[in-house]
């Protein structure tokens, strides 16, 4: 008899380079044809892309994009995303800055996640924060109304400098409220510095925020 058991799907055969995408390209083609859809999750500072990996995979029907820095982490997770076949996945070398005010659409992240930026603890270092006001607009700015702002810090100094810039914005509302942020991790994996500052008993700081609708 033939055998009738049935077999697991074949994961997508993908190459690095259909994984990493050119920031210029995004601009100018858009995210529908870089990506396959005018609104995606992005995830700021991927580190060793476990979290975006994660995240795609549990949600095949929409698309995501992690942005970072370091030209040596995109490239190696551009070859893990391939060997693991994620096909709705991409990955950016970019600074975050540029991505979010030159290269991103309006209204086109859907979800946007941000753990550990380098709190640059050093105050005369506080300018190359991630997270500082004049940066706040750029990133409403990609956000769908109602889109989830997701944060986490484990340098609780910078949870309250990121606390004083969105509790005074008009563009976001907390969903902590009234705490400025929980203790406890949203529903998601746990990243791999994430658990060396749990080892460490260090406190983390996670926040959520919603983007409001414009005021007229």
């Amino acid at each position: 008899m033939p055998d009738t058991r049935a077999t697991p799907l074949a994961q997508p055969v993908l190459e690095p380079d259909e994984v990493l995408v050119e920031s210029e390209a995004i601009r100018q083609r858009g995210p529908e044809a870089e990506l396959g859809a005018s609104a995606f999750v992005l995830e700021i500072g991927f580190g060793r892309a476990e979290l975006i990996m994660e995240l795609a995979r549990a949600r095949p029907a929409q698309c995501f994009l992690g942005v970072e820095v370091s030209r040596k982490r995109v490239q190696k997770a551009a070859r893990r995303i391939a060997r693991a076949g994620i096909p709705n996945l991409r990955v950016v070398h970019a600074t975050a800055e540029y991505l979010l005010e030159r290269v991103l659409r309006a209204d086109s992240v859907s979800e946007c996640w941000i753990n550990f930026p380098d709190p640059w603890p050093k105050k005369r270092h506080h300018r190359r924060r991630l997270l500082r006001r004049e940066v706040l607009p750029l990133l409403a700015r990609v956000l769908r109304p109602g889109a989830i702002l997701h944060l986490a810090t484990d340098y609780l100094p910078y949870a309250d400098s990121i606390d004083g810039l969105l509790a005074g914005s008009e563009l976001f509302d907390n969903l902590h409220a009234p705490e400025p942020w929980s203790r406890i991790a949203p529903q998601r994996c746990t990243t791999a510095y994430e658990q060396e500052f749990l080892a460490e008993g260090r406190a983390i700081a996670y926040f959520e925020y919603k983007r409001l609708e414009a005021r007229e």
